[in-house]
């Protein structure tokens, strides 16, 4: 099998570990990570060092492909970005679970997640480097574009139009024929019954609009970076 990379080692990476191995496509190498130190394991698989030591790995071990284990939809779009510059062959590979199920005439884009108990309907779009987390369904011939992610337990009517770097959080309810524009957020157990534009933070039942956020805005963080600890990715613009 294929060697591969997964960029993060946290809760998320163990969820995507889960699924590549359930998958038996690609032979886990290790893992790249931040914030933790070099020959740490999570599960079985090393730790190989941070993003400046990518490009020799996959040099000198031949490594076919990576998957970006960041929850964060600026994040995973900063370091996939990165990753592009600096090892343009990588191949971005796709984790999808077993039992997750996809209808007919889906569509999904490169270096997605699909988790387990996940429902994507037929017709539907899923971009690069998007998540349709555990127990989540997609709507007949909805869009999510690249980056966007849909949390768990998240339901969607048809016709959903997901903008680019936008999610939808826990549990949130979304009725058909909805779009929801760039880098917004919809917050968790909101109740969606109207267009939202772009760059803007709603929740609620009805949801509406709370405030206004930028593009490259995080909403999830994790615990080494609460606590300060600083990656060079944060530096890219």
């Amino acid at each position: 099998m294929k060697k591969v990379i997964v960029f993060g080692a946290s809760g998320h990476a163990k969820v995507i570990i889960d699924i590549l191995e359930k998958q038996n496509q690609y032979d886990i190498f290790g893992l790249i990570d931040s914030y933790k130190p070099k020959d740490a394991l999570l599960f079985d698989y090393k730790i190989l060092g941070s993003e400046d030591d990518l490009l020799a790995l996959v040099k000198e071990h031949t490594i076919y492909g990576i998957i970006v284990a960041i929850g964060d939809n600026c994040t995973r779009k900063i370091i996939t970005h990165k990753i592009q510059e600096v090892c343009p062959d990588l191949h971005f590979i796709n984790a999808i679970h077993p039992n997750a199920i996809l209808g007919k005439n889906v569509v999904l884009g490169a270096g997605t997640v699909v988790m387990p108990g996940a429902i994507i309907n037929s017709d539907s779009k899923i971009g690069n480097s998007c998540i349709v987390n555990t127990n989540a369904s997609v709507g007949h011939d909805s869009i999510l574009n690249d980056f966007s992610s849909i949390s768990p337990g998240v339901k969607m009517g048809g016709n959903l139009r997901l903008g680019f770097c936008s999610a939808i959080s826990i549990g949130a309810t979304v009725i058909e024929n909805i779009t929801i524009g760039d880098n917004t957020i919809i917050g968790a157990g909101a109740v969606v019954t109207k267009n939202f534009p772009n760059c803007i933070v709603a929740y609620g039942s009805p949801a509406k609009i709370i405030r206004e956020r930028t593009e490259n805005e995080r909403y999830l963080f994790s615990n080494s970076e609460r606590k300060g600890k600083r990656s060079v990715l944060k530096q890219v613009k």
